[in-house]
């Protein structure tokens, strides 16, 4: 609507001229923010994200919590967060959120759907809460009787097909929950690392050997999910005091395999550490990467079997959980 006439229209309208760099500068900063957490980054719109956090130590409510306070703190901007274990979920948690919000404050909502629940949260939303769906679609969704998703859900997919053709099979995979898409990561990825800060500060050489290697495994895990291996193994040290240290090591061959990570670090933290001395943060990282490709040879040798066996590894967490298969040893 024009200026003019809006303030005939309402002659108290206060105008607030826009400054879209402003808002350029607030995302870049709230997306570097999200980065810190993953590089696994599917960013949508100026003010809008997916993050790939399966691999990640902490739970999605503790995940989202700290990046909500990161965000307030860094940029002063309030956040709401969807968390799921699908995008299409976690899209409509987080506007669920919002819309449950009801006083004059920004929204700070964090909105949790687990994992198998996804289709019992949808079905009381009305259909138009479903990503995807528009006025239009919802209309004629309506003159089916169709009114929630719960209600989508249960429809033979005959009757859908009639109305929106191919689209009706996804229509209904929606409703039911379920989206299959993975994030899609654009920019380059330098490094990938992973930090945890203890709660109280720890000297108990076991526990930060355990942790050493719970991170190491996440790093390679986030690798080999996202096609990457590394040149250069870092580790971070952070004291009481907040004096904070960074050691590296840069290998001869490029990798993606939690032993060679986790051997890595541990030497840079035994050659940095002293009996007793009290650790606040420790984080591991990789970088020099480049795209992960395997060498064909006549024999496999020992990195390709243990490589193997980190891909079944991998896929046998994905399917039934991080706790599925452990080691019988830590070092």
């Amino acid at each position: 609507m024009p200026t003019g006439k809006a303030k005939l229209l309402c002659p108290e309208l206060v105008l607030v001229s826009s400054s879209y760099s402003r808002y350029q500068e607030a995302s870049q900063q709230v997306m570097s923010i999200l980065s810190e957490v993953t590089p696994l980054i599917e960013q949508i719109s100026i003010d809008e994200a997916f993050l790939e956090v399966s691999d990640l130590l902490q739970s999605g409510l503790e995940i989202a919590q700290s990046l909500q306070q990161s965000i307030l703190i860094k940029t002063g901007l309030p956040s709401s967060i969807g968390v799921a274990s699908n995008m299409l979920v976690a899209k409509i948690a987080n506007d669920y959120g919002k819309q449950k919000h009801k006083d004059n404050k920004p929204p700070m909502a964090v909105t949790v759907v687990q994992p198998g629940k996804e289709a019992e949260f949808l079905a009381p939303l009305t259909v138009i809460s479903l990503w995807g769906i528009g006025p239009k679609s919802a209309e004629k969704l309506e003159g089916l009787g169709i009114k929630t998703i719960g209600d989508l859900a249960k429809t033979p997919i005959i009757h859908l097909e009639k109305v929106f053709g191919i689209n009706g099979h996804e229509l209904l995979s929606h409703a039911q929950g379920i989206d299959n898409r993975p994030v899609l990561f654009e920019h380059e990825i330098k490094s990938i690392s992973q930090e945890i800060t203890f709660s109280r500060d720890c000297s108990d050489i076991a526990y930060l050997e355990s942790i050493l290697r719970d991170m190491s495994e996440q790093v390679g895990l986030r690798l080999r999910k996202s096609g990457f291996c590394g040149y250069t193994i870092r580790l971070k040290l952070r004291w009481p005091d907040f004096r904070t240290i960074t050691r590296q090591v840069t290998l001869g061959d490029a990798t993606d395999q939690d032993d060679v990570i986790f051997r890595s670090v541990h030497k840079l933290f035994m050659n940095n550490w002293e009996p007793d001395q009290k650790v606040r943060l420790l984080g591991v990282g990789v970088s020099g990467l480049q795209r992960s490709f395997q060498q064909l040879t006549l024999w496999e040798t020992p990195d390709e079997k243990e490589r193997r066996l980190l891909l079944a590894l991998d896929e046998l967490r994905s399917r039934f959980g991080k706790k599925i298969v452990s080691r019988g040893s830590k070092i």
